[in-house]
C-alpha cells in the first residue's frame, strides 16, 4: 500500500492523528513514589548544576509564564527546595507603584538580572506586557508595540552580555484550570492563591489565548526561544520541566570538597544547657 504524504492527510486522518495524541495526554498518574524518586535525583542534578554555576560565575535567567493555576509556584518551589536561596533568586514582582509607571518599562526587572554565580528565577516577568496588561487594559496600546519591537532586542542584549536566557510557557487546559480554580475556592489554605484578577482571567480566556499566540509569535527566536510545558499532570510537568533545564545548561559534577568535622573545644566547657532550663519555652502541645 502506497504511503500517504503527510500534507495530504484526509479530514479523517487528521482527526486520527489529533486525538491520538489527546490519548497520549491522559496517561497514567504517576506514583508518589516513583515522582518523589525522579525529583529526589533531578534535585541532585539542580545542586551540582548550583556549584558549576557558582564555580564558573555563570548568569542565568529563567522565565517562567503561564495562565493563571498552571502550575508556575509549584515547579519553582520544587526547583528551588534543595537549593542555596543565595544562588537561585525567586523574583516574582508585584504590580508596578505610581512611580515604577512613569520608568522605562523594563527598568524594574534589570535591577533583578543576575550576578556572576547566580540564577534568578522569573515568576512572571517582563512578559507582564504581553498578558496581562495587554488583556485587562493596563497599557496603552502604544506602550504594548512599543515593548513588542524591543523586547527581542532586549533579550538580545542579555544574551550578547553572557546571560544564558531559558523561557517556559506553562499551558493548562479549560477544564483542568477550572478544577484548580475550584479547589482553591473550597479549600480555605489555597484561597489565598485566588485573586480578582484570576477569576476574571476565566472570563477572558480566549483574550489571553489571542494575547499568548501575538507573544509567541513575536518573542519565540532562534536565540530566545519559549518551551511550552503541558502542566496538566503537575508531577509530569515538574520533573519534565527540571529535567529540560538541567539540559539547557552544560555541567559537570564537581569534585566533592573532602570536609572534617572538628571536635568540640573543651577548654572553657560547662553547662550550657542548664542556663535555658529557667527561660520560657514553646509549649508542647504535641
Amino acid at each position: 500500500m502506497e504511503k500517504k504524504d503527510a500534507r495530504k492527510l484526509s479530514g479523517t486522518d487528521q482527526k486520527t492523528k489529533v486525538d491520538s495524541r489527546r490519548r497520549d495526554t491522559k496517561r497514567k498518574k504517576l506514583s508518589h513514589d516513583f515522582y518523589e524518586q525522579e525529583l529526589a535525583k533531578l534535585q541532585v542534578g539542580l545542586a551540582e548544576l548550583q556549584a558549576w554555576i557558582r564555580h564558573k560565575g555563570l548568569r542565568v535567567i529563567v522565565v517562567f509564564e503561564g495562565r493563571d493555576a498552571a502550575g508556575k509556584g509549584g515547579l519553582i518551589k520544587r526547583i528551588t527546595e534543595r537549593v542555596s536561596p543565595r544562588v537561585f533568586r525567586i523574583v516574582a514582582l508585584p504590580a508596578p507603584s505610581d512611580r515604577e509607571k512613569t520608568q522605562f518599562y523594563l527598568q524594574r526587572y534589570v535591577k533583578h538580572l543576575p550576578a556572576a554565580g547566580e540564577v534568578v528565577l522569573f515568576d512572571r516577568s517582563w512578559y507582564n506586557r504581553m498578558g496581562v496588561e495587554r488583556v485587562m487594559g493596563f497599557c496603552t496600546d502604544d506602550e504594548y508595540e512599543r515593548f513588542k519591537a524591543n523586547c527581542a532586542g532586549f533579550e538580545r542584549a542579555l544574551i550578547k552580555d553572557g546571560i544564558i536566557l531559558v523561557k517556559y510557557w506553562l499551558t493548562v487546559s479549560n477544564k483542568e484550570q477550572e478544577k484548580r480554580f475550584r479547589r482553591r475556592i473550597e479549600d480555605p489554605v489555597r484561597q489565598w492563591k485566588l485573586s480578582p484578577m484570576d477569576t476574571e482571567s476565566r472570563r477572558r480566556w480566549y483574550d489571553y489565548s489571542r494575547a499568548r499566540d501575538a507573544m509567541l509569535a513575536a518573542t519565540d527566536t532562534d536565540y530566545a526561544p519559549w518551551t511550552i510545558v503541558p502542566s496538566d499532570d503537575k508531577r509530569r510537568a515538574r520533573l519534565n520541566c527540571i529535567s529540560h533545564l538541567l539540559s539547557q545548561i552544560p555541567y559537570k559534577a564537581l569534585p566533592k570538597e573532602n570536609v572534617k568535622l572538628p571536635a568540640r573545644d573543651t577548654t572553657n566547657a560547662y553547662d550550657d544547657q542548664a542556663s535555658l532550663v529557667s527561660r520560657r519555652h514553646v509549649p508542647e502541645k504535641y
